[in-house]
């Protein structure tokens, strides 16, 4: 029974996990409470399900990875959940629910190695995760297009620029540049598109580790180490733009920074020996 109970879990703390960011980032009254509520049933399962599976075992100590990772789970929730109540910081939920979903998602699988059905069903599977992360680079690398262009539209209109018949400009072939205020839009709906496209791919490559040799070997791959780190600093980006109001040519500079890490992933990828793409 503790293996359903950490399911319940997980699931909750999956839609906690969803509604934190509208809660946050739009400051919705609505979601915040779901939010709260969902967290708070999550880790009352999460508590049943870590009393059985330790009282059945006849110890009170985690054994095996699995365990642990369902009680670290566990903590980082009770953490989360004492900090709001003391202080009704939300906002750190936006970080914190997605890191004890990864932690608790993993053991709610079982304790044998997840296998798919057949062949093609893992196949789909790899391609959803390939897609989902080609998905999200490729809104990052959009965004980072739509920034520049930003910059340089700016640039444009301060240089106060009047077109006058026979006089050559460096400024002439950017007239074809939409508004700023077209290309502000653009650059952030690509950031919101491309941030759950990675958390999907994320949750998605967890499933696959399970079906290979590989295992908790997946987690130490340089590649998918990066990749966590490039979702953190993209929760971060969000967060920072929407709670700092951040616009124009700041925002367009933390888009690049974030574009920076991403090419950096993608450099970790030619390092990696766990697991590739390609060849």
């Amino acid at each position: 029974m503790d293996l359903l109970w950490l399911r319940v879990a997980a699931i909750l703390y999956a839609a906690a996990s969803i509604a934190v960011f509208p809660a946050v980032l739009y400051g919705l009254t609505r979601w915040r409470k779901s939010c709260i509520h969902l967290a708070g049933l999550g880790f009352f399962f999460h508590f049943i399900s870590c009393v059985e599976m330790l009282v059945q075992a006849h110890r009170w100590m985690p054994v095996g990875v699995r365990e642990f990772e369902s009680l670290l789970g566990f903590f980082i929730a009770a953490v989360f959940l004492f900090v709001w109540w003391l202080y009704d910081a939300i906002s750190l939920g936006i970080f914190v629910l997605p890191i004890t979903f990864f932690a608790v998602f993993v053991p709610a699988l079982g304790t044998g190695r997840y296998t798919f059905h057949s062949e093609g069903v893992r196949i789909s599977w790899l391609v959803a995760h390939i897609a989902a992360l080609l998905a999200a680079y490729a809104a990052l690398g959009l965004s980072m297009l739509t920034s520049l262009l930003y910059l340089v539209q700016e640039r444009r209109i301060k240089s106060k620029f009047k077109f006058v018949p026979g006089q050559d400009s460096w400024w002439i072939p950017f007239d074809w540049l939409p508004p700023l205020d077209t290309l502000e839009r653009i650059a952030h709906a690509t950031l919101e598109f491309g941030f759950p496209c990675m958390t999907v791919g994320l949750v998605i490559g967890s499933v696959l580790a399970q079906e290979t040799p590989l295992g908790a070997a997946y987690f130490l791959d340089p590649k998918v180490i990066a990749s966590f780190i490039l979702w953190v600093v993209y929760v971060t980006l969000l967060l920072v733009r929407r709670s700092a109001g951040l616009r124009g040519r700041r925002a367009a500079y933390l888009s690049g920074a974030v574009f920076l890490v991403m090419l950096a992933v993608f450099a970790v990828n030619v390092i990696s020996r766990v697991h590739r793409y390609g060849p």
